[in-house]
């Protein structure tokens, strides 16, 4: 089969999203499936072989991201390359071009919702009043838009839930993780010389993997070291809420405590994961939590706020544990991971095998020859009825 993958974010940018591209698109590749891409256009310098792009700004209010506000010639594009199945990430400009193209073109569509963008608004959006009317014009805007693909797909069973108690009503629904490659993601390799990088040595080592950004509720963990002796903070990543976070540990007077490794490179990731005795998210944000699974993966104890994704996932006491409330909640929860966390190991890897690549890109095919077909069928009937 041949898949268009139309996103609103993709390289020089890195989040979720993009890594479930990724994933998603190496693991299609492997099983002979021709994958293109077609995102925003980051300018020339920034461009990648093989990607079709749309002329695109940059976001002002989010560094990093850049927006297909530009008119394109997205029917030609998708024209050209004949996809069986157009499957959408993301919901915003790039979501609606490819909306629109699929319908003209009669070309099955699949949607994945991989963010819940109305919490985002107090944080990103360029208008500061009225919040709460932004939020419900939102989600005025996603029952609207949800309604035309063939198929949404949530990577998470409680992504869904949320989207039919906001009286979402899609055509059809389907739960498909973003795969997890676990045989680069396992207990093994060694950390020692990421902790001599940063001086940790016999420290013990909570660790936060993603982007530096205000929804993710990273000050949380930084204060729940007040409440914990002898525990280092190791946060991995980039992003806009980096210099709020410097502040927030200098406030909480544990600046000697937390370490700002800043991006780390995708070969050093599983060596991070090793270095670390806790892994730990305070974000009530996820939709599914790639980080925390990839720590699972590797045999790691996670403490994660007890929302969205992470209560599908994680099961308090069993393959890691969970938090309610705030700094202090956080702090026993990460105090459970180093005292109990033995106990949690080898269900944590049991949970990440049920969710490998292997098994969700197969999940994708699957689904995806079933839209295909429902193309053909739609076609010969056509064709019957002339």
């Amino acid at each position: 089969m041949r898949i268009a993958m139309v996103t609103d974010s993709y390289y020089p940018t890195r989040d979720g999203v993009v890594t479930s591209i990724t994933i998603a698109k190496e693991g299609l590749e492997k099983l002979g499936h021709e994958v293109a891409v077609v995102a925003p256009d980051p300018g020339k310098e920034q461009r990648m072989d093989g990607v079709y792009y749309f002329p695109a700004a940059k976001f002002k209010n989010y560094p990093g991201y850049f927006i297909p506000i530009y008119p394109s010639n997205k029917i030609e594009v998708l024209r050209k390359i004949d996809p069986d199945v157009i499957h959408i990430h993301g919901m915003a400009p790039m979501a609606l071009k490819a909306l629109i193209a699929a319908r003209h073109l009669k070309i099955p569509s699949a949607l994945t919702f991989h963010t819940m963008v109305g919490d985002t608004i107090k944080f990103y959006s360029p208008l500061k009043k009225f919040p709460e009317g932004q939020k419900k014009l939102i989600w005025a805007y996603l029952r609207q838009m949800l309604k035309r693909p063939d198929v949404i797909i949530g990577p998470s069973a409680s992504t869904i839930a949320e989207l039919l108690d906001n009286r979402v009503k899609p055509k059809r629904t389907e739960v498909i993780p973003t795969g997890i490659d676990i045989a680069r993601f396992r207990p093994g390799p060694g950390g020692t010389a990421i902790r001599e990088r940063h001086g940790l040595r016999d420290d013990k080592v909570a660790l936060y993997v993603g982007r530096l950004s205000y929804e993710k509720n990273i000050d949380v963990i930084i204060n729940a070291l007040r409440h914990i002796d002898d525990v280092k903070l190791l946060i991995a990543g980039k992003g806009p809420a980096r210099e709020n976070l410097e502040a927030a540990a200098r406030e909480a007077g544990v600046t000697d405590r937390v370490i700002f490794a800043g991006f780390v490179p995708d070969d050093e990731l599983p060596h991070l994961y090793a270095s670390a005795d806790v892994f730990v998210s305070a974000s009530k944000f996820e939709t599914q939590g790639l980080s925390v699974l990839e720590a699972l993966a590797c045999g790691l104890p996670v403490a994660c706020a007890n929302e969205r994704a992470f209560k599908d996932t994680i099961k308090d006491g069993v393959n890691g544990f969970l938090f309610d409330g705030g700094a202090e909640e956080c702090a026993a929860a990460m105090m459970s991971c180093v005292t109990r966390g033995d106990s949690v190991r080898e269900n944590a890897r049991a949970t990440a095998e049920s969710l490998s690549i292997e098994l969700c890109v197969k999940r994708l095919e699957t689904l995806y020859a079933e839209l295909a077909a429902q193309r053909k069928t739609r076609r010969k009937a056509k064709n019957v009825s002339r």
